[in-house]
């Protein structure tokens, strides 16, 4: 239990982490509305931007007030220092102030509190680098008085804000290696992904879910990094990497989602059952940190592509699907209005392939545009009475409206 003088120095001086330099105004931004008696949750992986995001927030309304949950200075905080926490919050901040909670999932019962501020009138955001964690305590306590988003390292039109590039292949080359992780775009050492992906891993799953063997669980990780874009079902990851059970690799799988390292695109199919048993593909929560941490030896920048298209409509709340027919044709990514396919460049090789995997992913029941996204083609197409759009990826990043 914290003493009630030690609460109010730190609340007092509240440690907020500097933003990188130079620092670039987060899209997201212009879509959250903070609002009385409501909490604004934003998860995403550890330094992707969540409490950069939060400061830009904070310029925005009148009166604020921030806490760290990370402080040091605040280890132990648990129920039993919630009164004296409420009371020296009381004495600091103005009645109409916005609430910032940085990383509260480091708070045991924090829910608790965040649920005291709301029923209180306060708008309060909070963070956290868990979604399983954040989702399944939040609606507990907040059922229905609650907006959750998701955050996510730098979009493409970010990045090139950070690094001062234009829009065009070259960048778009750079980008896919690069990634969006601000803490690597400042230090340009992949050392940094390497240690954020073991710090990661330790935090948000061994140490949350008190695993004592983390062998399988990081050859799992490696293994669905290094071959993204592939669908696998749980059967075949538990066989090809000797895990134990089925069981074992499914909660692997959910460890390593929730803490954002990974992404599941699900097959399309309007029967549930169909959809629940289809195998899935993963994607990589950032390509730099794929890259920094893949066990492939050769570059694979068509890999890359995809996974920068399926985080793209990912980030825009676009729940991609991916669709196709076994030997037949596969389309990369069915949304609810687009069947997108994710092509290097297409070629005289490939160009029956990719475009017959677009057709039949634009035929799916439902109105949707076939999209080809390449890296530096431009081109529309009519095949089989289908109108296709070829569009470089670098252009598409930055001008697409969701």
């Amino acid at each position: 239990m914290l003493l009630r003088d030690t609460l109010s120095s730190v609340l007092r001086r509240p440690y907020v982490p500097p933003p990188p330099e130079p620092e670039v105004e987060r899209e997201m931004v212009a879509r959250l509305n903070l609002r009385p008696s409501q909490a604004t949750v934003l998860t995403g992986v550890r330094r992707c931007g969540k409490s950069t995001l939060q400061s830009q927030l904070m310029r925005g309304v009148k009166s604020s007030f921030y806490c760290n949950f990370e402080d040091t200075r605040l280890f132990g905080l648990g129920p039993d220092d919630f009164p004296a926490f409420l009371s020296v919050l009381d004495e600091l901040a103005k009645p109409d102030a916005a609430l910032f909670l940085d990383e509260v999932q480091e708070v045991e019962q924090w829910q608790r509190l965040v649920r005291t501020l709301v029923d209180q009138g306060r708008a309060v955001c909070v963070t956290g680098s868990n979604a399983s964690l954040l989702g399944r305590e939040l609606g507990a306590k907040l059922t229905g008085r609650h907006l959750s988003y998701e955050v996510f390292p730098f979009t493409y039109t970010e990045y090139l804000s950070f690094a001062a590039k234009e829009a065009c292949a070259e960048s778009l080359r750079a980008y896919l290696d690069d990634g969006g992780f601000p803490v690597f775009l400042r230090e340009r050492n992949d050392q940094v992904l390497q240690e954020l992906l073991r710090d990661v891993v330790q935090r948000d799953v061994v140490a949350r879910y008190g695993l004592r063997e983390v062998r399988h669980l990081t050859n799992l990780l490696l293994f669905l990094l290094a071959n993204t874009g592939r669908a696998f079902s749980f059967q075949s990851l538990t066989k090809s990497l000797d895990i134990p059970t089925v069981g074992q690799t499914s909660r692997y799988v959910e460890f390593l989602q929730d803490a954002y390292l990974l992404f599941g695109v699900p097959k399309h199919s309007t029967s549930f059952k169909q959809r629940a048993v289809a195998p899935v593909k993963y994607f990589a929560i950032d390509n730099g940190l794929r890259r920094a941490n893949s066990t492939q030896a050769q570059p694979d920048l068509g890999h890359r592509l995809e996974n920068a298209v399926g985080l793209h409509l990912r980030r825009n709340a676009q729940a991609p699907h991916y669709a196709g027919e076994r030997d037949l044709w596969e389309c990369d990514f069915i949304t609810p209005d687009a069947a997108v396919q994710a092509c290097l460049q297409l070629t005289p090789a490939n160009r029956t392939r990719e475009l017959r995997g677009v057709i039949e992913g634009a035929r799916l029941p439902g109105k949707r545009r076939a999209l080809v996204v390449t890296l530096d083609q431009t081109d529309r197409l009519r095949e089989d009475g289908v109108e296709i759009e070829v569009v470089p990826a670098w252009r598409w990043m930055t001008s697409t409206k969701f």
